[in-house]
Formats: structure tokens, C-alpha cells, sequence
């Protein structure tokens, strides 16, 4: 084999490997999502999360989302976003606010590289609810409705995992359909 073939014979290994690197995970937003990538750095690339990213960047938590971890964020849509109020949301999102709205994005992580089949599990062995304490000080209630994990939070407010598993070099992100809040 001569230099450019080894050369193309080395590229075209690296695309094998990055494309089933990738093909580990779902798309999510429209995006490929990266195991070797931060939590961040997939989120930004998601369609579907245009809003938590930038109520991540408000709180100023983008920081903590690129660090080591290991944290299992519960990810909420632009669409589990549109269900709050157009003023509250823009309340939440200003700068005298961000100590509450670094509480409500905390209580949708958890300490811990969690994936679904390790909650499934935690949920069938404490009798089907699990008690899930979140870094923002939440305890939330997981149970399984039919094959998907659902959320409940302290106010009785419930999300389902849309999509579940999606690994980070810091974590695992699954997605879920409604934005979960702290005890009112």
C-alpha cells in the first residue's frame, strides 16, 4: 500500500468509526448527538432544545454542564417549554431570576450517569416508584407507563422520556416532554 492509499485507508476508518460512534445514540432535535461530546456541546445542536440551552446559558450553568460530571439530565423541549406562559418564561429568563431558574434547571439533574434500564430496574425493585433526588434539591417520583419512564414532580406535575439513552462524555441526557418544578 503506498502513502495516499494508506492515507485514504486511515480517513476512511476514522469516518467508520465516528459514524458508529454516533449511530450509538438517537437523533435528537434534528442533530446527531456525540458520546465524546458534553451535555452542552450536544444541546446546542438540538432543534428541539433551542430554550433549555438558553435558560442554561442564563443561569449560568454552562460551566457545570461541560464539567467531568457524571450527571443524568432529564431534558425538556422547546415544546414542554411552550406549555409555560410566554411572561413567565420571559420572567424566569431575566437576570434578577436566575437564582430560581438555576433551581428549577438543577432539579432536572441528577449526580449520577443514570440510564433507563438502570431506572427501569430501581423502579421495579422499590415496587414501581423510585424516588430520584435531583442536584437542585427536587425529589422526583420515576414509574414506568407501559415502556416509557415517567417524572412526577413535588407538585404532581408528570413527564415522560420521549427519548431515552442518549450518552455524553459527561452523562446521559433523555429527553422528556415537560418542564418539572420545585415544591410550590
Amino acid at each position: 500500500m503506498n502513502r495516499l492509499s494508506t492515507i485514504a485507508y486511515a480517513t476512511s476508518i476514522a469516518l467508520v468509526a465516528t459514524a458508529s460512534f454516533a449511530a450509538e445514540n438517537p437523533m435528537v432535535g434534528g442533530a446527531p448527538m456525540f458520546a465524546n461530546k458534553t451535555i452542552v456541546e450536544n444541546a446546542v445542536n438540538s432543534k428541539d432544545h433551542e430554550t433549555l440551552v438558553a435558560a442554561v446559558k442564563a443561569a449560568d450553568l454552562v460551566d457545570t454542564l461541560n464539567s467531568e460530571g457524571p450527571f443524568t439530565v432529564f431534558a425538556p423541549t422547546d415544546a414542554a417549554f411552550d406549555k409555560i406562559s410566554d411572561e413567565s418564561l420571559a420572567q424566569l429568563l431575566m437576570p434578577e431570576n436566575k437564582a430560581q431558574l438555576a433551581q428549577i434547571l438543577t432539579c432536572h439533574v441528577v449526580a449520577t450517569n443514570a440510564l433507563s434500564g438502570a431506572i427501569a430496574g430501581m423502579i421495579a425493585d422499590d415496587g414501581g416508584m423510585h424516588p430520584v433526588p435531583t442536584v437542585g434539591g427536587c425529589t422526583l417520583q420515576a414509574q414506568m407507563k407501559g415502556d416509557k419512564i415517567t417524572l412526577t414532580d413535588e407538585n404532581g406535575r408528570m413527564a415522560t422520556v420521549t427519548i431515552a439513552d442518549v450518552r455524553q462524555s459527561n452523562g446521559v441526557i433523555h429527553v422528556i416532554d415537560r418542564v418539572l418544578l420545585p415544591a410550590q
